[in-house]
């Protein structure tokens, strides 16, 4: 049988190192040897002898996914063998952490990460209650986040006494050492004539970086699982 459909970049190889690697733009594959996490749903193949168990955010975690619908829903991978993850043909992207390294992400944007990374939900401060959630999931420890976007992202740095302001909507992260507060950029008067539609913004103030993504999903299907 013949078909550009076995072409090389579309065949699946055989892992020859442990860990997360890109399949392509839309997936992202996990030779798991031991324990991995991942979104609860988004495994699409597997092969070799895995364990797919959900994994709790603990008392707290649940109670802030429960008020504000933000929160990551994740499973715990076990065993041998290979994983292939994916959401909604999304773009995905592999981030190396090290050791001191904290990102802030939106839950809705995490496909996979290394067992070696903890993470935790917790409140966006000066953010009050957004369109993008009060709370956001923060990483630290070593290892490889696996991140998921629609359409291409857009990284932009952030400098000294030059802030950046973003859509809550289409936030999906920025480097945890930036200062977050909420900015008004409508009058009341204009909000009176029906406004702009721009309202409120994320500002984040500092040194570092904010990732965005082209897109302002509504919050319903931002956390859908």
């Amino acid at each position: 049988m013949k078909s550009d459909l076995f072409s090389s970049e579309n065949m699946a190889q055989q892992a020859t190192v442990p860990g997360m690697t890109l399949q392509n733009a839309k997936s992202i594959k996990y030779a798991v040897n031991g324990e991995m996490h991942a979104r609860q749903g988004s495994m699409i193949a597997f092969r070799g002898d895995l364990q797919f168990e959900r994994k709790g955010q603990g008392i707290g975690g649940m109670l802030k996914r429960a008020v504000t619908g933000e929160g990551l829903p994740l499973m715990a991978v076990r065993g041998q063998g290979e994983a292939w993850f994916a959401h909604e043909a999304a773009n995905c992207f592999i981030v190396d952490m090290e050791h001191g390294d904290v990102l802030t992400i939106n839950g809705r944007n995490v496909l996979c990460f290394d067992a070696t990374l903890s993470y935790e939900i917790k409140t966006v401060k000066g953010a009050g209650m957004t369109g993008g959630g009060l709370f956001n999931s923060v990483f630290t420890g070593y290892g490889k986040l696996g991140l998921m976007c629609e359409g291409h992202p857009i990284v932009i740095p952030v400098a000294p006494h030059q802030p950046v302001f973003v859509d809550t909507d289409a936030v999906v992260g920025w480097s945890a050492n930036l200062t977050t507060s909420l900015h008004r950029s409508q009058s009341f008067g204009s909000m009176i004539r029906g406004g702009s539609g721009e309202a409120v913004q994320l500002r984040l103030d500092g040194e570092g970086f904010v990732i965005i993504r082209p897109s302002e999903a509504k919050p319903e299907k931002a956390t859908a699982n």
